[in-house]
């Protein structure tokens, strides 16, 4: 058993650089684990700064400085900022009150529906279909029990987001105005000799922008054509449901099969058989398919394949670890242990 260990070690741990590369790995993921909350923001701030940082360079290939180059992306990310603040959120929030409002109508018309199942089809049985509805009711109970207690301790969280939306903003302009600083500090911690972590960052920093970019693309993309197509077809709440479908592309195949459920359902109450019901039905299928076959590969077509089991896997994984971040960080993380599996120097055991 030992030798067997000792031959493992000899093959994947002799070379130096591998234990640079696992000391990098090791620290990072200590800090994350143990201070992930608490540096939330700052974290925050590195997505949206290496999002816009593309911009920044685009700006510079065609002549402008750097420092004029980040004013200007700046002043354009906080233009978004306040629009999505006093424009989006109160709408969104108008909207989700007003589901509130609705949601016990909602309810009642669903289990009436329910309890007339076995009515119309012999083989579901009648007890079944009340021990669902007692659920569903015990499960709502719970439900509000819980939103009341997260109402009452909202006051703090409310101060935590201000103070959020004033640090962000300012971390974000910083990141991006000393980038080359940062980076250069950085890299004075680490040995001089660390071809393989280099290795490792270029080829990261070429995937995680790309995606970071991507996912906001695509979100944005997704969320205006699907918030047109409901307005057109005028299903209530075209904001907070526009808003969720485009917000399910952070998750690989099981968001687009969640957010199905509530779009098909509050169109379902509102039309019922009706045709505009078949209708937003087509429109949501044709908008999804398309999302699938024509925008993702064009955004993403520089990524790495991965299987979709191996995307699944990490969305559990590294979304059970650090919740929303790690979900959409999930695939750019399976990319990063992908490209360390690969360039992990390996030493045949008989050289050894």
């Amino acid at each position: 058993m030992i030798e067997l260990v000792k031959t493992w070690y000899n093959r994947y741990f002799s070379d130096p650089q591998a234990i640079v590369l696992t000391v990098v790995l090791l620290i990072g993921a200590t800090i994350i684990l143990t201070m992930g909350d608490m540096l939330l923001p700052v974290f925050a701030s590195i997505v949206i700064a290496y999002l816009l940082e593309g911009v920044v360079r685009r700006m510079q290939y065609y002549g402008s400085k750097r420092l004029t180059a980040v004013i200007f992306v700046f002043s354009v990310f906080l233009a978004f900022l306040i629009f999505l603040i006093f424009g989006i959120a109160p709408l969104f929030s108008s909207q989700l009150s007003e589901l509130f409002v609705e949601l016990p109508r909602y309810l009642t018309q669903g289990q009436q529906l329910l309890l007339q199942l076995p009515q119309n089809y012999s083989f579901i049985s009648e007890r079944h279909v009340k021990e669902l509805v007692d659920l569903i009711n015990r499960e709502l109970t719970d439900m509000g029990s819980q939103i009341v207690s997260l109402s009452l301790s909202s006051i703090p969280g409310l101060i935590t987001l201000a103070v959020y939306l004033f640090l962000v903003p300012v971390l974000v302009f910083l990141f991006m105005k000393d980038k080359e600083r940062i980076w250069n500090w950085f890299g004075s911690l680490l040995p001089q000799d660390r071809t393989l972590v280099s290795q490792v960052s270029d080829e990261m920093d070429l995937q995680l922008g790309k995606y970071i970019r991507g996912k906001f693309w695509e979100i944005m993309v997704v969320g205006i054509v699907t918030y047109i197509g409901f307005v057109i077809l005028g299903i209530k709440y075209a904001i907070l449901l526009s808003v969720l479908v485009g917000l399910s592309v952070l998750v690989p195949y099981i968001g687009a099969a969640v957010v199905t459920i509530p779009v098909i359902l509050i169109a379902f109450f509102q039309w019922g058989w009706d045709t505009e019901f078949f209708w937003l039905v087509g429109f949501f299928g044709i908008s999804q398919a398309l999302d699938g076959t024509v925008l993702v590969p064009w955004l993403f077509s520089g990524l790495v394949n991965l299987h979709p089991i191996a995307i699944i896997v990490s969305v559990l994984v590294f979304g059970g670890l650090w919740g929303f971040w790690g979900v959409f960080f999930a695939i750019p993380l399976a990319t990063l242990v992908s490209a360390v599996i690969h360039a992990w120097p390996r030493i045949d055991t008989a050289e050894v």
